[in-house]
């Protein structure tokens, strides 16, 4: 198969690159270019270049693969390809799909670009702890102006084309690929390269970047690319073009080895891997075009809002009308909410809104594809609910429950057809948080599975597979997490501190400000179930009972393990008195810790069972553990998540960990026999099969 197809048209020569599925620049394609580029440079009877591309999408950017193996450095690069561009004859790039990364450097490095309305442009290499380097940040601030390349390069998001053609990125909107690029290039009169450009870099007040800087220091908390990012724009507007893109090319490379770089792909790679059911490639998937929601709490109102958002008609279902009156005003919010921010429009609010209707009786479930429960945590309630969606739903209706740690199967079994009852965890607030765990029940089928991966594709959100244990994945190692922090406060760690070393590690939020977050008086009612199930040497500690015994339930009364004046958290002389009082009558010898102590104590237990949860089945490989942490709990992508942190931070310190913390606290703590295996062989995640 030939990566690039050259064909001739009205005396300009027309690269098209085919090379499925998105395009990418592989060595295929920049070799192919090359060369075709070179051909319209030597043959008088070229008038200039298009560089466009079949199937659904313009040039992607660097094919990940590649860029892990170090082979964008084969020749011909990138950077040789935009040499012969920028010394040849005129050329356009014609845009369609996406221009991302190293698409839109390619097409930066043309002297003109078109594209069809629904094009979009990005250059998203902060993502991946990179920045643009292939020229980006240097062509874009001289084309655009620094201010348009810092917005660009520093979010990553994607422009539109109507937002590209205002912000000169594209020089025309034309309707076709075909003839209207090559009628463009023959009309346009010639123009200097960008690199050669000055005029939009020139007297740049030093401000706009020291605000620059300023901003993204607390916006991405950790992240080094920002900076780089910021320095290589700076260096637009003071160095000549050659010696800019020469700035550009060192801190790329810098980036490009840094630790961040690779835990950032780790985690990209990942959560493509996770939305991947084993064995599905044969399944037929059943169509989920009308849903129903059962519960219009606060979740039941997100779930509804989600599904509506991605074109579901969904029916939202309440015990009686007081109830589904409040469901509407929590919709209603919602949209106001999304709308304020800028999350979605008016217009596309409103037909969102429309899509969905309310409902007191089961039998408005009667057409639904799938049917989803939000209810509150308890099996008996649960289990009448499925009960009567088994009843009133069609047979093909795919049945799951929003739980967060219920037995799924003692649920499934108050159905006549376990094979269609799943979980699907969105986690709270559901019209934000990116992750949903699809759980997987002793008889779910793989069909309803592998339609609830796709259904959460479609949704926006990032999905991960999860077997049926206390928990699932995320909660599961969660609590480990959790409570360490309960453990630490018993033993002297003050609240505040623990919190600090966790959100100075680049979480968003510590462990005890997230439980007040969260609800202290939700989280003793999940701890009653789950302390029924402990052996009888362990313990849960007792502060979260003891501060909603004192009516401090968290945020939502103003009072918890802090005291809070709107969302401001202050620490409470009250609180840690309460909690100096649960350590005294627990004999807990208390004392101070480092921030090292801390931070260990917090984050290595998770590596711990989350090693567990591979052991027995609950999770399938190790990055599906970093999938869930950073999209359910905001573990820092540039950490990797905490399987991969684990590795790199050395098992034997998380095996060390775990058996003074057994001998402590009982067995649950205790080392994971696959850990222990893994440190003495030397092993990866994936050379344990992982």
């Amino acid at each position: 198969m030939t990566a690039v197809t050259v064909t001739r048209r009205d005396g300009v020569l027309v690269l098209s690159v085919d090379y499925p599925p998105v395009n990418a620049l592989s060595l295929a394609v920049r070799t192919g270019l090359a060369a075709g580029i070179a051909e319209a440079n030597a043959d008088p009877a070229i008038r200039g270049i298009v560089i466009r591309a079949l199937g659904k999408t313009f040039v992607a950017g660097a094919d990940i693969k590649e860029l892990a193996a170090g082979l964008h450095r084969s020749s011909p690069t990138l950077r040789e390809i935009q040499q012969l561009l920028e010394r040849g004859k005129p050329s356009v790039a014609a845009i369609h799909g996406t221009a991302l990364g190293g698409g839109l450097e390619l097409a930066l490095t043309c002297r003109f670009r078109v594209a069809v309305a629904d094009a979009r442009v990005g250059l998203p290499e902060v993502k991946l702890g990179l920045l643009p380097g292939g020229g980006g940040t240097q062509r874009l601030a001289r084309l655009c102006g620094p201010d348009v390349a810092l917005d660009l390069c520093l979010s990553g998001r994607q422009a539109s084309a109507s937002e590209a053609l205002a912000l000169g990125i594209v020089d025309a909107l034309v309707e076709d690929l075909d003839q209207a690029p090559v009628d463009f290039l023959l009309a346009a009169a010639d123009a200097s390269a960008i690199i050669d450009r000055s005029d939009k870099v020139a007297g740049i007040d030093p401000a706009l970047f020291d605000e620059a800087r300023n901003y993204w220091r607390r916006k991405a908390r950790g992240r080094i690319a920002p900076a780089e990012i910021i320095d290589c724009i700076e260096a637009a507007c003071r160095l000549s073009g050659e010696d800019g893109l020469a700035y550009e090319r060192a801190a790329f490379q810098r980036l490009f080895d840094s630790e961040q770089h690779h835990a950032l792909i780790h985690a990209f790679l990942a959560e493509r891997e996770a939305a991947k059911l084993p064995g599905t490639a044969a399944a037929s998937l059943p169509p989920i075009e009308r849903a129903g929601v059962v519960g219009a709490g606060l979740m039941g109102a997100g779930i509804a809002v989600v599904l509506a958002n991605a074109g579901l008609a969904v029916t939202l279902l309440d015990i009686d009308e007081a109830s589904l009156q409040r469901g509407r005003e929590r919709v209603v919010q919602l949209y106001a909410a999304s709308t304020a921010r800028g999350a979605i429009t008016a217009g596309a609010a409103a037909a969102a809104q429309a899509r969905i209707a309310y409902a007191t009786d089961y039998a408005a479930l009667g057409e639904v594809d799938l049917a989803i429960e939000a209810a509150p945590e308890r099996m008996e309630l649960k289990q009448r609910i499925f009960r009567a969606l088994d009843a009133a739903t069609p047979p093909h209706a795919i049945l799951a429950t929003n739980t967060s740690s219920l037995d799924v199967d003692a649920i499934a079994a108050a159905t006549g057809r376990p094979e269609q009852v799943i979980g699907l965890h969105f986690f709270s607030p559901a019209n934000i948080m990116k992750l949903v765990e699809v759980v997987r029940g002793a008889k779910s089928s793989t069909a309803a599975l592998a339609a609830a991966m796709a259904l959460a594709k479609r949704l926006g959100k990032v999905s991960v597979l999860a077997g049926n244990y206390d928990g699932f994945i995320a909660n599961r190692t969660l609590q480990f997490y959790t409570g360490q922090a309960e453990f630490l406060m018993e033993q002297g760690a003050a609240p505040e501190h623990i919190d600090r070393v966790a959100e100075a590690f680049g979480m968003p939020m510590g462990p005890v400000a997230m439980r007040d977050m969260a609800g202290l008086d939700v989280a003793a009612l999940v701890r009653k179930v789950r302390a029924l199930g402990l052996p009888p040497e362990e313990r849960l500690s007792p502060l979260i009972e003891k501060m909603v015994e004192a009516g401090r339930l968290g945020q939502k009364t103003k009072a918890g393990f802090y005291r809070y004046e709107g969302r401001d958290r202050i620490p409470d002389p009250a609180a840690q008195a309460i909690i100096d009082a649960a350590g005294r009558d627990l004999g807990v010898e208390r004392r101070s810790f480092t921030d090292e102590e801390i931070r260990d104590r917090l984050f290595l237990p998770i590596v711990n069972e989350g090693a567990r949860a591979l052991e027995d089945g609950t999770a399938l490989r190790a990055g599906d553990v970093d999938v869930a942490w950073i999209n359910g709990y905001g573990f820092p992508a540039y950490r990797g998540g905490p399987m991969y942190w684990g590795i790199k931070f050395g098992l034997q310190r998380v095996i060390a960990m775990s058996e003074r913390l057994g001998r402590d606290l009982g067995p649950r703590w205790r080392p994971s026999p696959l850990l222990v295996k893994m440190a003495a062989t030397g092993q990866s995640w994936r050379d344990a099969g992982y």
